[in-house]
């Protein structure tokens, strides 16, 4: 039992106890990091069981700063999702890099505020290179674009549409209407929504075949809505959808929007990091011609959460749309070169997100990530390739920048389309609850299918997907479904 510490209102440690913690929390972190494989990737318990474990009042006096650190060892962490973990298949999951989470660890450290140029004018500047290098990579124009970091691609996928709303409408939102698929991110709609748009000024579109947003559809819309005496602003294109991996028509809705002078937003948070490989720049050809795009470091940039990007075809916009000049900031504006970023998205005290994508740039280079992008692209096709040699398997959406979804379907079993469901649901909730993957559900063509994301460089093929496959061929033989 660790004895109550005594007050400490400066709220110090000595450099002996900060050394002695910190290198208990990198041995902690390396540890984390090489043993992964052999980690268990769920984490399932109940509020009940959370509750019993963690749930205590206030305390007034505290602890050995080691006592804490070897609770949230042994009780926190264990307790969640190893999202780095290469048989972590479900969602989007962030496999991140040590030398970014270094970096993180420094930018809280130093607590830099990376707002204003007047307070950090290195972090700032940091940010413009890093905005930068991500301009050059899709092909927007260096000297006019810009960009900014945000927490997520959701926060980025706001400050886009809110460009396009005051840019393209001024704010004045009546009769507006804008254009999304049914494939396309929740978070758009969210958006949408906290913007003030209403219910039936957002349009979804449907998708073809390939889930892909149907050109045919979407020109009805905008002609009947501007018929009606509706104003059409903005289309929100996708380059790899969270259910499919699959890449709406970028070139063909870039020449629709500039026809139609409509604003063109390309949610990438999932897919623009393909564009890296061969394979990417050909899927998201076009994307090269939107006004604003959403990309998602922490996801299949190997980034620690959290930190999205929203890029921009003119850096002024943003600045247009979010700069206010209250009089406690009136001593920071700087010169015209000096980017304030508070000024150009919500956020007025934003922490210093853009060392580590920065720090691990530097240090393994852009060959190294476009390698671990492919990884990612080749390892969809494997998995591809296995399900189609093997009995009982059906793909659903073939594989599709490092994303494949397929079911089981035993050939000699005549099951309902519900018994099938129920089978594949099964399927997931036994995988999970045994600890050997997280691989979660979706619904494509009304079918209840299992969805594989890729993106993890460190998946090793007869490591990590064979036995899964294996696993639930032989969860699939126990199914209540089957007996």
């Amino acid at each position: 039992m660790s004895k109550t510490a005594p007050t400490n209102p400066t709220l110090d440690l000595s450099p002996e106890e900060m050394r002695s913690l910190g290198y208990r929390a990198v041995d902690l972190l390396v540890e984390h990091f090489t043993t992964l494989p052999e980690q268990r990737p769920t984490a399932i318990a109940s509020r009940e069981e959370m509750d019993e474990l963690l749930m205590e009042p206030v305390p007034e006096h505290g602890r050995d700063a080691g006592h804490v650190l070897a609770q949230v060892s042994e009780q926190v962490f264990p307790n969640c999702d190893r999202i780095t973990h290469p048989r972590f298949f479900a969602f989007c999951p962030s496999p991140s890099n040590f030398v970014s989470t270094i970096g993180d660890f420094l930018a809280t450290g130093f607590n830099v505020f990376a707002g204003g140029w007047i307070t950090s004018p290195a972090a700032a500047e940091i940010e413009i290179v890093t905005i930068n290098w991500l301009l050059d990579l899709f092909g927007l124009p260096l000297k006019e674009g810009g960009g900014l970091y945000t927490s997520g691609g959701s926060v980025a996928n706001l400050t886009g549409l809110a460009t396009a709303r005051k840019i393209k409408l001024q704010e004045k939102l009546d009769g507006a209407t804008l254009y999304l698929s049914d494939q396309t991110h929740s978070s758009n709609q969210r958006a949408a929504k906290v913007l003030g748009f209403r219910e039936e000024q957002i349009r979804v579109v449907p998708t073809d075949e390939q889930f892909r947003m149907d050109m045919a559809s979407l020109a009805a819309m905008v002609e009947r809505d501007r018929r009606d005496g509706r104003r059409p602003f903005c289309v929100i294109a996708t380059a790899g959808t969270t259910n499919t991996g699959s890449v709406d028509p970028l070139e063909d809705i870039a020449e629709f929007c500039e026809r139609q002078d409509l604003w063109m937003h390309v949610d990438g948070a999932y897919g623009g990091a393909a564009i890296l490989t061969e394979h990417g720049k050909t899927a998201l050809k076009g994307i090269e011609k939107a006004h604003s795009i959403t990309v998602d470091p922490h996801k299949w940039l190997f980034q620690p959460y959290e930190i999205g990007c929203i890029l921009v075809r003119e850096h002024a916009w943003l600045r247009t749309t979010f700069s206010q000049q209250p009089e406690y900031l009136r001593d920071t504006q700087g010169s015209s070169e000096e980017i304030n970023f508070y000024d150009h998205g919500v956020q007025l005290t934003r922490r210093f997100r853009a060392l580590k994508f920065y720090m691990s740039i530097k240090t393994f280079g852009l060959a190294s990530f476009r390698e671990a992008v492919q990884l990612g692209i080749d390892a969809a096709i494997a998995t591809q390739a296995l399900l189609e040699g093997r009995p009982n398997w059906e793909i659903i959406s073939p594989a599709t920048l490092g994303v494949i979804n397929f079911r089981y379907h035993p050939a000699k079993r005549d099951l309902t389309a519900r018994q099938l469901d129920r089978l594949n649901e099964e399927l997931s909730r036994m995988v999970i609850e045994s600890g050997h993957a997280m691989l979660t559900t979706t619904i494509l063509k009304g079918k209840v299918v299992l969805r594989m994301c890729l993106v993890n460089p460190r998946i090793v093929f007869e490591r990590d997907i064979e036995p899964t496959i294996r696993v639930l061929e032989e969860f699939a033989m126990q199914s209540n479904e089957l007996q």
